[in-house]
């Protein structure tokens, strides 16, 4: 279902085919971790073309009503292989989108914690869906996969899929999604379910978390834009790299994949790649805000990532298209709306500006444990 368009991607060169969702009809389908930020925007798309889609998530969405982007939501702990197991029943695709995550700085200050949750949903999704007898499985991994030495550069020229190998991720997270990966394509060897992977480049968008130390990158500069008055706060030199995907791209990339023959894990990034003081900058042009720059002591992640899309563009004929300029603009008008919503409430926002580190808590494996 695959036609030639003029559509060009973030590098403004390559000619995409277009691509139409096929029809739901009923079909029954499962979004584990479908009340989070991405989950919700994949399973509401999916719902408008007509399939039923049960999400699970161990959380409520904090924007939107159930019904919104979903037929039925089940409120459980993924962790628990009969909660996945019961929330896979009947479905023929299975798109696993949960895991314990958040920015750096929570990534950095919970290792062992996300590891722990986060191998327990990756094993329970998978054999939920075999037991399901789901003819499609879907993976969301993570660019935190690639080896810490290929991201030492700001000026990275683009991870390719292979530089995950040979495998030494900054961090546990990062370990856990590339095991993840293997066990996902051990399954797609084993059993009869086609097994569809994508490495997510920093995804952003509006209706996702925006404060509280999970919030990742975009989101916390456009609340700092919004709220700082003297001063705006970046951990590290400021000089660090990355590319930052909307999150409609995410979604449009997501489907396209599950939908081809693709057999390998491949990105899913934009490849316009900024330093941090230019994406506050960024983020400070909407109101046309000037302020200096402070820089802070906090976990600053890896030198530079960005984005290699030549496999996509292979495989999919597609790649994101949205600048950052256009999609933080939409992410920020939005967190701005959240904020003024708290403010007419009487709520204090100016904690706003600042960076907050999530210390380590072992609250949700006490959770599992009771």
């Amino acid at each position: 279902m695959v036609e030639a368009t003029s559509t060009n991607g973030t590098n403004g060169t390559s000619e995409h085919k277009a691509f139409t969702l096929p029809p739901g009809e009923g079909k029954k389908i499962c979004v584990g971790g479908g009340a989070g930020f991405i989950g919700s925007h994949l399973a509401k798309r999916l719902k408008a073309s007509g399939y039923k889609v049960t999400c699970v998530d161990w959380k409520k969405n904090e924007f939107m009503e159930n019904d919104e982007f979903c037929d039925e939501f089940v409120l459980g702990d993924l962790r628990k292989l009969d909660i996945a197991v019961k929330s896979c029943e009947g479905c023929t695709q299975v798109y696993n989108l949960a895991a314990d995550m958040g920015g750096m700085g929570f990534i950095q200050s919970n290792e062992s914690v996300l590891a722990f949750n986060n191998t327990a949903i990756s094993m329970n999704m998978l054999e939920a869906a075999r037991r399901a007898g789901a003819k499609d499985f879907f993976y969301a991994s993570s660019a935190c996969v690639y080896n810490e030495e290929k991201q030492e550069d700001p000026n990275n020229p683009g991870l390719i899929e292979a530089d995950a190998w040979p495998a030494r991720p900054q961090d546990m997270y990062g370990l856990e999604k590339l095991y993840s990966e293997e066990m996902a394509l051990a399954y797609g060897r084993d059993f009869p379910m086609n097994v569809r992977i994508a490495r997510f480049h920093n995804i952003y968008g509006p209706y996702g978390t925006w404060r509280g130390g999970r919030e990742k990158a975009p989101a916390a500069f456009c609340r700092k834009a919004i709220t700082s008055k003297e001063h705006f706060e970046i951990w590290g030199d400021g000089k660090q790299t990355r590319s930052f995907t909307y999150i409609d791209d995410c979604v449009e990339g997501i489907l396209r994949l599950t939908f081809s023959d693709c057999e390998v894990p491949i990105n899913l990034g934009s490849t316009e790649m900024v330093d941090m003081i230019q994406f506050a900058n960024i983020a400070m042009s909407f109101e046309e805000k000037k302020l200096p720059i402070k820089h802070m002591e906090g976990p600053m992640g890896v030198r530079g990532r960005n984005s290699n899309n030549k496999l996509i563009l292979e495989k999919l004929g597609w790649e994101p298209t949205m600048k950052i300029e256009d999609g933080l603009k939409k992410t920020y008008f939005w967190i701005k709306g959240e904020v003024e919503a708290l403010e007419a409430k009487g709520e204090e926002t100016t904690s706003f500006s600042k960076s907050e580190i999530v210390v380590q808590t072992d609250d949700s494996l006490m959770q599992l444990a009771n």
